[in-house]
């Protein structure tokens, strides 16, 4: 089994991370992938990547 970050598929370039877990969780912050498609959460290390799929920078 894989010890690396989490990984979350999304499929809007600008998302939130809490961390998960309610209390246990961070302080909500929001993410913009910009130009790229992928963002890593600068407090949890989870690594949010746009789902190729998805309509192109969608908001």
């Amino acid at each position: 089994m894989s010890k690396g970050p989490k990984v979350e598929i999304v499929t809007k370039t600008r998302i939130a991370c809490d961390g998960g877990g309610g209390a246990l969780g961070h302080p909500k912050v929001w993410m913009d992938m910009a130009q790229g498609d992928e963002v890593i959460c600068k407090y949890c290390d989870k690594v949010f990547k746009l789902d190729p799929k998805a309509e192109a920078h969608g908001h």
